[in-house]
């Protein structure tokens, strides 16, 4: 059998999995998502092209001299889009071929992923202006051919730091360091205007025959490094390379007073303290909290009013949107002990209503001076916090009651996707949109003052309440519990 037959084998292999997946319904909905976002992103990449191929005026390069804002944009949203293959390679590593073989098909079908082509729809309709506006049919196709390339080295620079990111959370900074440095030559002042001598750059280095070449060798390096590290470290997690000891353990004997909601409490930091999967979500939304608040309370970039509040609400937010979404995944590898003293459930989601509350001081310290220097009103930041913790904590609880897949605690490289349902999806998009349905249209009825003092006293109503609505939560738990218990043993890894 060769590559090409080898190749087919796994993509008919894989499809196989998702449709045999205990998850495939939830798989579905997911899909459906996928198509009408990629469409939405498909129909903005159309206008944009346009608008750049009219900004050109017949002269190529100015989409390449675009390339470090298009590129940097690209590596951002491949988080939502692009998983490492080393899920998909797990199975194969023990079969008898060879050991990169499969990770070598893997890796050349992110380079024609539907991801990667949909970015034509940017290019070719950039590429049919410049060609009808007088352009060479050779400088066009080679500028085509050139910012695909740069797509799928993207992909293959998104995989290398993403694999690296799953094992330590720093390496965000090299990444996001190697995106700023197209951009250093606007902190340079110049004669001439700083930003078109970039662009002209730019533009004559893209278009120029001797870069394709460049191009074409750097993606082959970067697919044989990605190829060593992805073997490297799916080899360490099958083979359940040994942990290092730990020298300290903390005992946080300050919460023994809360009785059970304490112990759980204590688990809830350890975990996002020692778990691989925790404590990287718990330091990637930390470092976006501290990032958006910074850029809001100290940046001119969101003077307006509505931008503002839209901005403030999320930096209250993020922290439990990311790491909530996901609630009773990780307690999925030990829900037996949970189900065998059901009524603990509730002193555990009790925990996690405390310990997501109380992270809420974070942005609201960090903006606090933004208050004296009379940017935001402390009314607001009161109102924000106080909304989160109760009224969106509420709604995102409720996915307590429809989670039935695991989250593998240490797993990074060889994880498991987990995909929505509907109901799941629903939710989501309730918590997302709720709070900022609250603020407009309070904004335009009463204005915001009276909407903050509003949104502290719904805030308040669900955080004096929430004993209420978590048992709740809790009842309907247990009349879904054989189905839930069912999908938390099927997707454990």
């Amino acid at each position: 059998m060769n590559k090409f037959q080898l190749y087919k084998l796994l993509r008919k292999n894989t499809n196989l999995s998702y449709k045999r997946s205990p998850a495939f319904e939830q798989n579905k909905w997911a899909k459906a998502l996928i198509y009408i976002g990629g469409g939405f992103f498909a129909t903005y990449l159309i206008m944009y092209g346009a608008i750049i191929g009219t900004a050109a005026k017949g002269e190529a390069g100015i989409m390449i001299a675009f390339a470090p804002i298009w590129m940097a944009i690209d590596f951002l949203l491949r988080f939502i889009v692009q998983t490492t293959p080393g899920m998909m390679v797990k199975p194969y590593i023990l079969q008898p071929i060879s050991r990169y073989t499969a990770i070598e098909c893997f890796l050349v079908s992110e380079h024609i992923s539907g991801y990667n082509l949909l970015w034509l729809c940017m290019f070719i309709p950039y590429s049919i202006i410049i060609l009808i506006a007088g352009e060479t049919w050779g400088m066009v196709l080679l500028e085509l051919f050139t910012a695909e390339l740069l797509i799928i080295l993207n992909s293959q620079i998104y995989l290398f730091f993403r694999t690296l990111i799953n094992r330590k959370v720093l390496w965000m900074i090299p990444a996001l360091v190697l995106y700023a440095l197209p951009f250093i030559p606007l902190m340079i002042k110049l004669k001439e205007s700083t930003f078109d001598r970039m662009i002209n750059t730019y533009s004559s280095i893209g278009t120029s025959w001797f870069f394709l070449p460049i191009l074409l060798v750097i993606i082959v390096g970067l697919f044989f490094i990605n190829r060593f590290f992805q073997f490297k470290f799916v080899y360490e997690e099958i083979s359940k390379k040994k942990e290092k000891a730990l020298k300290h353990v903390s005992q946080f004997k300050f919460l023994e007073r809360f009785g059970l909601v304490g112990e759980y409490l204590k688990i809830e930091i350890k975990s996002n303290l020692r778990n691989k999967t925790m404590k990287s979500r718990c330091i990637m939304s930390l470092a976006l909290i501290v990032v958006f608040s910074s850029l809001v309370a100290y940046t001119n970039m969101y003077d307006n009013e509505l931008m503002q509040n839209f901005w403030c609400l999320y930096c209250f937010a993020i922290y439990g949107m990311t790491a909530l979404i996901k609630i009773m995944g990780q307690e999925g590898n030990y829900i037996d002990l949970l189900m065998m003293h059901r009524e603990n459930i509730i002193a555990l989601l009790e925990a996690k209503f405390w310990f997501y509350s109380l992270v809420l001081i974070i942005p609201f310290l960090i903006m606090l001076p933004a208050v004296f220097e009379g940017k935001f009103t402390l009314l607001m930041l009161l109102a924000y916090m106080l909304l989160t913790s109760g009224f969106l904590h509420f709604i995102i609880f409720q996915l307590a009651v429809y989670n039935k897949q695991t989250i593998p605690l240490q797993l990074k490289v060889t994880a498991k996707g987990n995909f929505e349902n509907g109901m799941q999806i629903f939710i989501e998009l309730f918590a997302l949109l709720g709070p900022i349905a609250i603020t407009g249209i309070g904004y335009l009825l009463v204005g915001l003052t009276k909407t903050y003092i509003f949104m502290c006293i719904v805030g308040l109503a669900f955080i004096i309440t929430h004993p209420i609505w978590i048992r709740n939560i809790y009842k309907r738990m247990m009349l879904r519990r054989y189905e839930n218990i069912e999908g938390f043993h099927s997707t454990r890894q």
